[in-house]
């Protein structure tokens, strides 16, 4: 028998930037990616926009912010913040 985890380390985090707090309990942050082209091997950046639950409302527009993948929140919610890493002056 196995023993329950009680970490949640195994949880996918990602860092962004927080674009909009217009939403009551949700900003809306984007993340920002770069990598090599497998073929012409020139560096692309790609950006996502994910909607992330902040249940104090913290966040303010500018500040760079960790988040958590979690369970489904609502239709477009899947992430929550875990910290901020930045605050934006």
């Amino acid at each position: 028998m196995t023993e329950a985890k009680t970490e949640r380390s195994n949880r996918r985090t990602v860092q962004g930037v927080v674009k909009s707090t217009k939403m009551q309990k949700t900003i809306l942050v984007t993340v920002m990616r770069e990598f090599k082209h497998p073929k012409y091997e020139k560096r692309v950046r790609r950006t996502k926009h994910y909607v992330v639950h902040d249940e104090k409302g913290e966040a303010k527009v500018g500040d760079v912010v960790e988040m958590m993948e979690t369970r489904k929140l609502s239709k477009t919610k899947n992430w929550r913040l875990v910290k901020i890493l930045k605050r934006v002056k």
